[in-house]
Formats: structure tokens, sequence, C-alpha cells
């Protein structure tokens, strides 16, 4: 404080000589008015020096008071405590600190009798700062400050802080994570299906185009970039910081890729990239990068999957569609594998997703008949009471195939040390019709289309993935054909399968390929009759009425048709996922969303004609599926509940990719 007042005395004694130089200047033009300025300027002589003497002697009984206040203990101690420490009274101004603190964190200001909250301001003084300590920021410093209760002399209240310097710690520390790096593998997707058609020169000009880009992309985010042994694959090594931008700009080199026009090409060139971060060296950081990247090529390419070490995983892009590959030789491979499980096993268990619908049970027996087919006692593990394929299920009964069907229960009991799981249609434990028979099978195969989520089985002995066909009903008929002339399917295995693939498809118009027509073919050839399956299909006089009363209700928010029901009776699982559909032809409508209220929890069938990806919509409220099929439950919410969530949902998509989307049409 007694510096504070010398930094006013100066001007108080510039203020006196100047006040006196006019006075004597006044002599020279009224000797009156000289005498009458010279009475008012020693009084003010008088003024200041009994003023500055009464601030001077509260000064003294001031730092006579901290002195007091400070017991001999402390004087003796704090001072020549080596680190930072500044006292406190219960009013909480400072009165009293030692030199580390005057010289490290207030550098040489004063700061006595100032508040403490300037320097530890909006703190519980009864909290961490008592036991951990909490970290603060002044000035460019950073520091760790503990607190400690005194007693004074006179039994006053006071608080001790000691301060850590921990600003150089801090930046190493900020250094040492910023430079972390993880690992991305880049991958160009369909790299053979790209270049197939092209001539050499072209190919050299797609490449260079491919690599001129991804060499952009590492010099503006300061990044190691190499082409690996495979001609379609790229490593790179980023920094933490630089990853950091890229994820803001949520993978611009997605677009950068897609943009690159290339006039004579029938499809557009694409990567998938799988990045792992957060490891503890490189070694672990590839395996990561790897499992991303089968991670994003499992939910149909054209995207970004980030794993970290805590196995969490997070998408940019996949907006689009993926691209159909046209090869049958991974088909013809699994169904070689297959068959040799299939004799090294005592029996087969064929198991779809719980309320099993037609493209889940049509696939199942299409699976069987590819099991009978190696003789050996297969079973389809289905509840007959809760399933979404009841009328193919009678036909099927109808045909003599009633002895292929067992309940989850009964399925247990079936289970021996070699037993054959196959799974049809998800590749989600907790989605299957029976979890316990999954625990209690070593031995499983996953046969399923949709796009790759979090918590997929692990440790398969096949795992035949085709995020890009059509159905997994599609993809069983194509196994089916390689399984050998001796015992062809029948014609109402045939119906099966062609009743999946026309579910899936919604009559041969979404989600369809090459290879989905030349499964049909297939189908037809076996002897799939179209009339039968068409009758698969029909409903009820009361699910139609309840089909037409949901789409009246239904209203339309941000080009996406929403609907509630709140009826409980099983037909509403049929119903719900046709009225979405039917949903789909109103003019104006991307997308389309049927929620009900089921046994306790909502569940929403969600759709789209492929501008809008429902996946990732409902990825958002915890469920997955497919670029234009998809669907949740939602536990323990009401239906009002569940409609804004959704409409949270739709609002997060259209942030992220409709931006997305119109930036890259621009």
């Amino acid at each position: 404080m007694n510096r504070k007042l010398w930094l006013f005395k100066p001007i108080v004694y510039v203020m006196v000589i100047f006040c006196t130089l006019v006075v004597f200047a006044t002599f020279f033009v009224s000797k009156l008015l000289f005498w009458i300025e010279a009475a008012l300027l020693l009084a003010l002589y008088i003024y200041l020096l009994v003023s500055l003497s009464k601030v001077n002697k509260d000064i003294n009984e001031y730092l006579q008071y901290m002195a007091k206040t400070l017991d001999s203990q402390m004087h003796g101690f704090l001072p020549n405590f080596p680190l930072p420490v500044v006292v406190s009274n219960d009013l909480d101004e400072i009165i009293w600190y030692n030199k580390p603190f005057e010289s490290t964190v207030i550098h040489n200001k004063q700061m006595i009798g100032s508040s403490i909250n300037i320097l530890v301001p909006d703190v519980d003084l009864e909290g961490d700062i008592l036991t951990k300590g909490i970290r603060l920021r002044y000035e460019d410093g950073n520091f760790k400050v503990y607190m400690l209760p005194a007693m004074g002399k006179n039994n006053d209240i006071l608080r001790v802080f000691y301060f850590l310097d921990e600003t150089e710690l801090r930046h190493y520390t900020n250094e040492f994570f910023e430079t972390r790096l993880s690992v991305a593998m880049i991958l160009l997707d369909s790299y053979d299906e790209l270049l197939q058609d092209a001539k050499d020169s072209e190919k050299t000009r797609i490449i260079g185009a491919v690599e001129e880009t991804l060499e952009k992309f590492s010099i503006e985010h300061n990044c190691y970039l190499s082409r690996t042994a495979r001609r379609d694959r790229y490593i790179a090594i980023i920094e933490e910081r630089h990853l950091k931008k890229i994820l803001e700009g949520r993978f611009r080199l997605l677009d950068d890729i897609r943009e690159l026009d290339f006039p004579d090409l029938k499809t557009r060139a694409s990567v998938s990239i799988g990045v792992g971060r957060g490891a503890a060296n490189l070694t672990d950081a590839e395996k990561l990068a790897e499992q991303a990247l089968e991670m994003a090529l499992g939910r149909g390419g054209d995207q970004a999957a980030v794993k970290t070490e805590n196995g969490g995983f997070e998408f940019f892009g996949g907006i689009h569609k993926g691209v159909e590959k046209r090869t049958r030789v991974k088909s013809r491979i699994v169904a070689s594998a297959l068959k040799e499980l299939i004799m090294a096993s005592d029996n087969v268990m064929v198991m779809g997703h719980r309320y099993a619908d037609i493209d889940s049970l049509g696939s199942a027996v299409g699976m069987a008949r590819f099991a009978l087919s190696c003789k050996k006692p297969t079973y389809v593990v289905l509840d007959p009471t809760k399933n979404l394929a009841t009328a193919l299920l009678k036909r099927v009964y109808e045909n003599g195939h009633n002895d292929l069907f067992v309940a989850p229960p009964h399925a247990l009991k079936l289970v021996k040390p070699n037993t054959l799981l196959i799974i049809v249609d998800t590749h989600v434990a907790m989605l299957t019709e029976s979890p316990d028979l999954l625990n209690a099978c070593k031995n499983v195969v996953i046969i399923d289309h949709h796009r790759k989520m979090v918590g997929h089985i692990e440790d398969t002995r096949i795992f035949f993935h085709e995020p890009n066909a059509s159905s997994a009903s599609e993809m069983v008929t194509e196994l089916l054909q390689y399984s050998g002339d001796n015992y062809p399917i029948s014609p109402i295995e045939a119906e099966a399968l062609l009743a999946g693939i026309t579910l899936d498809t919604k009559n041969f118009v979404m989600g369809t390929g090459v290879r989905t027509f030349e499964a049909a073919a297939y189908l037809r050839k076996m002897g799939a009759d179209t009339i039968e399956v068409k009758k698969i299909f029909s409903g009820s006089m009361s699910a139609y009425q309840k089909r037409t009363k949901l789409v009246s209700s239904a209203r339309i928010y941000k080009n996406c048709a929403i609907a509630g029901a709140a009826d409980t009776t099983n037909e509403i699982k049929i119903v719900a996922p046709q009225t979405a559909d039917e949903l789909l032809n109103i003019t104006g409508v991307d997308a389309s969303f049927v929620m009900y209220d089921y046994a306790g929890e909502i569940s929403i069938s969600a759709r789209s004609l492929g501008k809008m990806n429902v996946q990732l919509i409902m990825e958002k409220l915890g469920g997955g599926g497919h670029h234009t099929m998809a669907g949740t439950q939602l536990k323990g919410e009401t239906l009002e509940n569940a409609m804004t969530l959704l409409e949270k949902a739709i609002d997060e998509y259209y942030d992220i990719y409709i931006k997305e989307d119109k930036k890259e049409t621009e």
C-alpha cells in the first residue's frame, strides 16, 4: 500500500508547484488577487501535510494489524516458504503474501487490501481446494491452488493459499497430447470396378487425380501419407492437433474425392477411411484403424469411421448409397467355406432376428436347405407366436416343413459341442431371436446385409456381410447357387426367398442391383410362383383400415412424414412398416417414420427413397438398419416424447448431412 501511495505523491507535488507558480505570476497582475491566492495556497499546504500524515498513520496501523494477525509460527515459516503464498482474512481481503508470490504470480504488482476473488474467482472454499486442489489460470500463468484455514493471534479466521506454478508443465502436457499420433487407413472404394472399363491412359489419369487430392490433404494437415503394397490403399500418420481440424471439417476429403470429374466413368470415385485414435502406440493405432475401416466398409463405404482405444466409434459421411460390386467371387468362397463348416458340425441351427419378418424367415429357410443338402440335422429357430411373417410361415407349414422349426427354449436343448449356428438378417447379438442360443454355440456364421452397427457379433467363423445387397434372401440365394445341383431348392423355398427380396426391395423398386434381378431370375427358374408371393403380402380389412388411418394422421416435418399409433395389437407390427412404405408415395416426402407403443416400448419404422439415410437418424436413437430402411425401439418413453426425440434427430441430420450435401451439389 505504501508503494501505491507513493505512486500518487509525484502527481501531488507537481500540482503544488504548478499552483505556486500561478500564484507568483498573479503578483504582476493584481496584488490583491495575489494575497488572496497566497492565503489559499498556504491553507492547501497545511491540508496536504495533515492528510498525508494521517494516511501514513493509517497505513502503519494496517501493517501493524497484519503483523499481529499472523502468529509467530506463520511469521517465521511463510516468508521463507519457497512456493508462492498469499493470506486473506474472513472478509476475503489479501493481507499478506511472500516474495515468490509477488514475483511469480502477480509480477510485482501490489494487491494488499484487494479481494482474493480476483485470484481465485467463484471457488467453493469448502470443496476440492482443501484436499485435491483446483487448477486456475491467472494472466499468462497456470497454477494449482491449495487452501488451508488458519487462525491469527486474535483468533481471526485466515485462509492461506499455496500456488504451484504449472505453466511449463501444462505447456508440455498439452504439447504431448497435441502431438499424439493417429493412423488413418484410406481405401479407394471399388478399385477394380472403377477402372475396369477405363483405358490405360485414363487409368493413369484417374489414379493421378486421386493421389493429387490425397497429397493436398496431407500437405494441408501436415501428415505423413504413403501408398501401401495394395494398390487401392493408403496410410496416413496424423498428429492430434491436425486430426481435430479434420474432424471439425467432417472429413472434407470424402467430398473432394467424390467431386473428381471423370466423364467416361459410370461411377464416381469415393474413399472409405478408418482412423485409429488415442492408442498407446502406432501398432495399436494401426489395429484400431483397420477395425474402423472395416466398420466404414460394413456401413456401405464412402465414409469415415474413427475408433478410439475405449472402443467407441464416430462416423462421418455415409449419406450416399454404396456402389454395388458385381463380382460373385466372395459368394463362391463363402459357400465353399460354409460347406466345410457344416460337414464338420454335429447339427445346424439357423436363426434370424426377433420378431422375424419375411426376409428373415425366407433367408432362414434358404439356409436350412443349404445345410440339409450337406445331410446334417438342421433346425430353424423361430418363435411362432412373435413374428411378422405369419402368412409365409403358414404357407411353409402347409407344404410339409413344419418339422423344420423349433422354438428358442427347445433349441437350447439341441445344442451339441459342435453345433453350427447360422444367423441371418442381423449381426447384433441383442437383436437375435435367442441371445441365449448365441451364447451357447461356439461356432457362429453371420449372413447379413444391414449396415454394420457398433456392438456387432465378434469371434465368428464366417462373417458374410454385404451392405450393398438388397436383402439377406438375395445373399442366401447366391450361396444356394454354389451348393450343388444334387439337392435343388423346392418351389416353396424359392417363394420364401423371393418374398424376402420383394419385401426389402419394396417390389424391386429400392436397393436393387444387377445381382438382385439375377437372384430373382434363379428363384423363378426354381419354381417360385409370383402370384403366391403376392398373396403372402395380402392383409386383412382391419389392417388396411389401420394403415389408412395412420396415413391420414401423418404430418410433414422437414420433408419427413411422421405418424404415430397407440395400437397395442400384434397387427400393428405389420401395419407400421407398410404405412411407412405407403407414406413415401406422397409428393415431397423424402423419408417416413411410423411409431407405435407396444409392450412398454416405442418402436419406430423408418423408410426413405434414398435421398435421406434413415439409418443415421435411427442410430441417433439407439437403432440402426439400412440406407433406405431402418428402425429402433425406445424403452420407457411415451409417444409424445418419442416424437420430440425423433424431431431432434432429424434436426441434427439436417444440420450435418443435408447441409454437406447441398454444399457438394453447389
